[in-house]
């Protein structure tokens, strides 16, 4: 962390005698939060922020046009890797859109059944800041993610036409005691001290993209599962969590009542699951047509989107994402200025991002 007085590239650059450029980061990846931000200080109130990304830049997209379409997506689930089964399906869905291919219904409803699980883990990796029980509690829920599809971070379970297998015997009943455990012992933690910090108005949540639970606090009523159904979500009632106020309060607020709504989207599930096949048999290489499609859905922590482009090769032309977690990240400068360096952690761990998600 560096704290010279001093003047980085182009910041600061009128800078009085009390005023400090403060270099926050980078830190390493694993920590799921942390990024690097170039900070103007007044004492202890931050003037204006930067954030700096592409420390981690993977280059997913350009390894895209080199895998085949069942490859690309084992390397789609890693950007967000607390929302992996997501990743998986968007793609699928982009891939299968190409092919005018029909899933089986039981597969429908699996991957809906598996988006929301997805969906509560990633939530409660993030409340995690406010209570560490919220972190134990999603133990309860891997455990049956990584029974049905085995594995537990990048679980590489969903195929182009389906899933590569059904859920064991006697998962369901597995399930619904597991979202059962996590409903009877979420923590009610106090978000008394969150109030007022880090304000995201409407205005600045449509102007930068933001999307999910964070743009959904400051009011933003948008939600592609009810919006532009996917899966099985038009079969489905799915309640929009909103906030008002748009501060890291109502953000920590959302993500909460978001894991009830979909925690009950789970059980709906379970009990409407019906028999069949889970995947659809695929010629020995898949082609898709010549031309473009463009999916979207509503990942955890956001809009996630997918631009397909096909030459009729075996592999994509282009395969371009839009990823929740740098819309998220890039409104950052409209939250922070105005606000003391005592209160960023809170802040910056309220707006729910992934550093691969930012950098793809």
């Amino acid at each position: 962390m560096n704290t010279e007085r001093t003047t980085v590239a182009g910041i600061g650059a009128a800078a009085g005698p009390s005023d400090i450029t403060l270099e926050l980061g980078a830190h390493h990846p694993s920590t799921h939060g942390s990024l690097r931000l170039r900070l103007e200080l007044d004492g202890t109130t931050v003037l204006a922020a930067e954030p700096i990304v592409g420390a981690l830049h993977r280059g997913a997209e350009k390894l895209f046009e080199a895998r085949d379409y069942r490859q690309v997506l084992m390397l789609a689930n890693r950007h967000d890797w607390l929302a992996a089964f997501n990743n998986e399906v968007g793609v699928a869905l982009a891939v299968e859109r190409m092919l005018g291919m029909e899933v089986p219904p039981r597969a429908t409803w699996l991957r809906t059944l598996l988006a929301e699980v997805n969906r509560v883990l990633s939530h409660l990796m993030f409340l995690g800041y406010l209570d560490p029980a919220f972190v134990a509690l999603r133990e309860v829920l891997q455990a049956v993610l990584e029974e049905a599809t085995g594995g537990r971070i990048h679980v590489v379970y969903t195929r182009v036409g389906g899933l590569r297998e059904d859920v064991p015997e006697g998962w369901p009943g597995r399930c619904r005691e597991a979202v059962a455990t996590v409903r009877a012992g979420l923590p009610s933690p106090s978000l008394a001290a969150l109030s007022g910090l880090g304000v995201l108005t409407v205005r600045d949540a449509l102007s930068y993209g933001v999307s999910g639970p964070v743009a959904r606090a400051c009011g933003l009523d948008l939600d592609l599962r009810r919006d532009d159904p996917y899966l099985a979500y038009a079969s489905l009632e799915v309640p929009v969590v909103l906030g008002a106020d748009g501060d890291a309060a109502a953000r920590f607020g959302c993500l909460l009542d978001q894991v009830t709504v979909s925690l009950d989207l789970v059980d709906t599930c379970l009990s409407r699951l019906p028999s069949g096949p889970v995947n659809v048999k695929l010629p020995k290489t898949v082609r898709a047509p010549q031309g473009t499609t463009y999916s979207w859905t509503e990942a955890p922590s956001g809009v996630a989107g997918y631009y397909l482009v096909s030459r009729g090769a075996s592999t994509p032309w282009r395969l371009a994402m839009r990823t929740a977690s740098f819309n998220n990240v890039s409104a950052l400068p409209a939250v922070l200025p105005g606000l003391q360096v005592r209160d960023l952690p809170a802040v910056l761990a309220s707006f729910f991002f992934v550093v691969g998600d930012i950098d793809k």
